[in-house]
């Protein structure tokens, strides 16, 4: 297995360049991975026609770049399958310890290691997947808290250590998919840090992308302060996937109501938070049209004020206005004083019609405010009656995997017994077997001494 790709007769640049890049990696470029139900399948590439696949109608099937992304998508495959299965069929809390999560994060990481392009440094060449996953800080700002906690953490030397706890970390955080769809959505981005015919940068990421987003039905509590990850080997543990000529498959009606329970249940997980944040929303909209209205109350009011004001102003001028009318029958030189009494009427009366303008544009922009503000709580009514029914569902479908996992236990228990009764039946059959061979040496014995009791008679009648 020293050599895991096809040699060319004639070597150009080109081909070295892919020679040189298969030969770095663990997986087998000689051999086609293919997915028979929940099974792997290896199939030797000089055994089969190499007729395009239709997941490969566009790529040469001699390719082995192309080979390698459709084995790590189908490897990608089982191990999420896997994992969300085993768990569920557990029933707990995942742990560092357990043997398929482990799988999972070797084959992501190999996932993330292809076509990585390589950076020379004065310590020689250096391939980390840690720079892409920087991106996603940029990229999503809330990723942030994942970054720094990973620079924060004791113990963590090289980049490729980095990288393994970020994964760890987005996924007890149920934000894997999430940022993985990110970054493969900036190809632009990510062509800095990898090959062209890399799977980050063809469709099999965004396939992998998709399969992530069932991870975030399971749970999972990684300690990492007493982990070296910067030493580990990460291999791909095939024989967990190679299909057994005498396995036949088991359940499958169970497994299609898990798999459309669970369906439903990231459904309703997905539109309970779309409506969560349309909830939000919408209380956000009614704060701020109650502000607008208490500010509109308080305008209202203060032109009230005024109008009740300037109503006490025109009474006032009307009582000076007749005054001076009684006066200037007395005097002939009041006549100035009544034109400028006059000219001030109608400033005043002017201004009082402005501000009646005014106050009816207010009251109409007020009726308006109060048409959408009940709208808007018929919609939020509407839309929490919609959250209810939800809610109920969702109580619904933990009852049934309630129930299933109940029935999972019996069926251990079950099993348990019939374990301890097989243990009990074995020491029976032990006992017995010492029996017998106790039985054995006592007719040994007897033998023997028939034997000698037959000499000695035989003795005796000599004798005679």
């Amino acid at each position: 297995m020293s050599d895991l790709t096809p040699q060319s007769e004639t070597p150009t640049p080109t081909t070295d360049k892919i020679t040189q890049a298969a030969r770095e990696t663990i997986y087998l470029c000689n051999f086609r991975v293919s997915v028979d139900g929940e099974w792997l399948c290896l199939r030797e590439l000089n055994d089969i026609s190499l007729t395009p696949d239709p997941e490969l109608d566009h790529e040469d099937p001699k390719d082995p770049i192309a080979i390698e992304r459709l084995n790590l998508m189908n490897m990608a495959k089982l191990s999420i399958k896997g994992l969300i299965e085993s768990a569920l069929n557990l029933g707990r809390t995942l742990d560092s310890d357990y043997a398929p999560l482990q799988q999972f994060f070797v084959v992501m990481e190999h996932c993330l290691k292809h076509g990585l392009k390589s950076k020379k440094t004065f310590l020689g060449q250096n391939k980390s997947f840690w720079g892409p996953l920087e991106l996603v800080e940029k990229l999503t700002p809330e990723a942030g808290e994942i970054t720094a906690s990973v620079k924060d953490l004791p113990g963590l030397r090289t980049p490729l250590g980095r990288g393994r706890a970020w994964l760890r970390l987005a996924l007890m955080q149920k934000k894997l998919s999430d940022y993985m769809k990110t970054i493969i959505n900036r190809k632009d981005l990510l062509s800095e840090f990898y090959e062209p015919n890399a799977l980050m940068m063809e469709e099999e990421g965004a396939v992998i992308a998709g399969l992530l987003v069932g991870l975030n039905v399971i749970d999972a509590n990684l300690c990492m302060k007493g982990e070296d990850l910067d030493s580990q080997v990460g291999v791909i543990d095939f024989s967990m996937y190679l299909k057994d000529g005498g396995h036949s498959s088991k359940s499958a009606e169970g497994d299609g109501q898990i798999t459309a329970i669970l369906d439903q249940k990231n459904y309703v997980e997905e539109l309970n938070r779309h409506l969560s944040a349309s909830v939000n929303n919408l209380q956000a909209k009614v704060d701020a049209l109650e502000k607008s209205n208490t500010k509109l109350t308080e305008e209202l009011a203060v032109a009230n004020n005024r109008i009740i004001t300037l109503q006490e102003d025109v009474e006032r001028v009307k009582e000076e206005t007749s005054f001076q009318q009684e006066s200037r029958k007395a005097s002939s030189a009041d006549g100035q004083v009544l034109g400028e009494t006059r000219k001030q009427l109608k400033e005043e009366t002017q201004l009082r019609l402005d501000v009646e303008r005014e106050l009816e544009v207010q009251i109409g922009m007020k009726q308006e405010m109060e048409l959408s503000m009940k709208m808007l709580e018929k919609d939020i009514c509407e839309k929490q009656d919609a959250l209810v029914e939800l809610r109920q569902q969702l109580e619904d479908l933990r009852a049934i995997n309630q129930q299933l996992s109940h029935k999972s236990q019996s069926a251990d228990v079950s099993s348990k017994q019939k374990s301890e009764a097989i243990a009990r039946l074995e020491e029976k059959i032990s006992q017995m077997s010492g029996t017998v061979k106790q039985l054995e040496n006592s007719d040994k014995d007897l033998v023997k001494q028939a034997r000698t009791l037959s000499a000695a008679a035989g003795k005796l009648l000599q004798q005679q």
